[in-house]
């Protein structure tokens, strides 16, 4: 069942990147319930309402889902340098935290932010001639996992769990290989070098960029399609293009408006 505008959705990890890009773009459309362990940067307005909690502690955390018709899960240890002593809490068991409250509570939908990192390490085999203007290969979500670090393994545990509450307690999840979000406009964007990875200095960010305005696009079709599972790979329409953004397309809708910079 789709989640229609005016509906409550409750987000976690609201506080951050992407959940300030999602709040801002859906918060006259949908009632919103805000999960953060701190107090948000920017205030909470008409349509939200403000929810500390921790997503690794179920206690405090399964309250906040009564009443909820979908869930959009963002709260991680979200670099890819994290420490497994980070994720393990907030990544393993914040996940399992999550769709466990989902299913107690009822909650019909569940939008899982994924990351590309699930399969990084196809990004980084690819470097060269993945960013070849005129590479028609692509990589889709019937690949292998290949995660490239603790935090991208989070991820592929995330799926599988997804999975399991959707095969087991028919929750519909969508799950969402989100690119680079930046956290200024999307004007501001500028192609940059991937300077995290010394051995790999042909990365670029322009491949994997996913805009504001897609990014908001992306999450909104997870509520409003019928579809009950995906998972789907969530950039921009970007020149230079590792990820097959067809089956976002196909089962969402997703129309992406943006590009970056070649």
């Amino acid at each position: 069942m789709a989640v229609e505008p005016g509906r409550h959705v409750l987000i976690t990890g609201a506080g951050g990147i992407v959940g300030t890009v999602l709040r801002r773009a859906l918060r006259e459309r949908y009632s919103l319930r805000l999960i953060t362990r701190h107090p948000m940067d920017e205030p909470v307005e008409g349509n939200e309402e403000w929810c500390p909690a921790d997503v690794a502690d179920y206690a405090a955390l399964r309250p906040a889902f009564q009443g909820i018709d979908a869930v959009i899960h963002l709260a991680a240890s979200a670099s890819p340098e994290s420490a497994w002593a980070d994720v393990l809490p907030a990544n393993i068991v914040g996940a399992y935290n999550v769709l466990e409250a989902a299913r107690d509570a009822g909650v019909g939908r569940v939008v899982f932010a994924s990351s590309t990192h699930a399969v990084g390490m196809y990004y980084r085999d690819a470097r060269q001639k993945a960013f070849a203007l005129d590479e028609d290969e692509r990589i889709d979500e019937h690949a292998d996992p290949r995660p490239d670090s603790y935090y991208g393994a989070s991820k592929v545990f995330g799926e599988a769990l997804a999975r399991y509450y959707h095969d087991e307690y028919g929750i519909a999840v969508i799950c969402l290989r989100i690119g680079f979000v930046t956290p200024t406009a999307d004007a501001d964007f500028q192609p940059m070098r991937d300077v995290a990875r010394a051995d790999d200095p042909e990365l670029m960010s322009s491949a994997i960029w996913l805009s504001h305005r897609d990014c908001a696009q992306l999450f909104e079709r997870s509520l409003l399609t019928t579809t009950d599972w995906a998972v789907v790979y969530g950039t921009s329409d970007n020149a230079r293009q590792v990820w097959d953004l067809g089956s976002a397309r196909r089962l969402l809708n997703y129309q992406p408006q943006d590009h970056a910079p070649e």
